[in-house]
């Protein structure tokens, strides 16, 4: 069995990838992500997966990395990232309510010993309810989602915010979208069952 890396230090990441139950190494990438919003969201996010997996190609020079990166689009089509702070979590949270947003999750499959890698997306949308502030600032205080695309999480109580969730694989609008990686894994030969 080839050595698996997963380039990442997100926990939901890291709680996805246990769910296929393969043997796998985590470690951070030394790829620093740019939100450039001049860059359609679909490149951008298939761009910073694989440099995060290649980046980690002379530590682990025979593994098979994988990379992941998130993005969101907004109703007005901007391209944005993780809030870093309560006061943008509330802020995004305050514009998201009651409109459609579009998640856009990169993967990168790369194979350190030879160069060969797959490489694609999955989007995931999510319509927010209508939402009063004090629900907003309640929600942000209990789960401080500041390190989420989008300013939630939907995997704990971030899903009552939720008014209509729409895509093909739940786990794209968590970061990592395993049906995809499935996928992907079995052409480079590792079966997951």
């Amino acid at each position: 069995m080839r050595t698996l890396v997963l380039a990442s230090t997100s926990p939901y990441r890291l709680q996805l990838m246990r769910q296929l139950q393969l043997s796998f190494h985590v470690a951070a990438p030394l790829y620093q992500e740019r939100l450039d919003s001049s860059v359609a969201p679909e490149l951008l996010v298939k761009h910073q997966a694989l440099h995060k997996a290649r980046s980690l190609r002379d530590k682990y020079p025979d593994a098979l990395i994988i990379g992941s990166d998130q993005v969101f689009v907004d109703t007005r089509s901007r391209v944005l990232g993780k809030p870093g702070s309560a006061e943008k979590a509330i802020e995004q949270l305050k514009e998201m309510q009651g409109r459609k947003h579009t998640f856009y999750t990169g993967l990168a499959v790369f194979d350190a010993a030879t160069g060969e890698h797959s490489v694609d997306y999955s989007t995931f949308s999510v319509t927010l309810r209508t939402l009063s502030d004090q629900q907003i600032t309640h929600y942000v205080h209990q789960e401080n989602p500041v390190d989420c695309a989008g300013s939630f999480k939907v995997e704990g109580l971030g899903i009552a915010l939720m008014e209509e969730l729409e895509g093909t694989d739940y786990t794209t609008l968590i970061g990592l979208p395993l049906i995809r990686l499935v996928d992907m894994l079995n052409e480079f030969g590792v079966e997951v069952l």
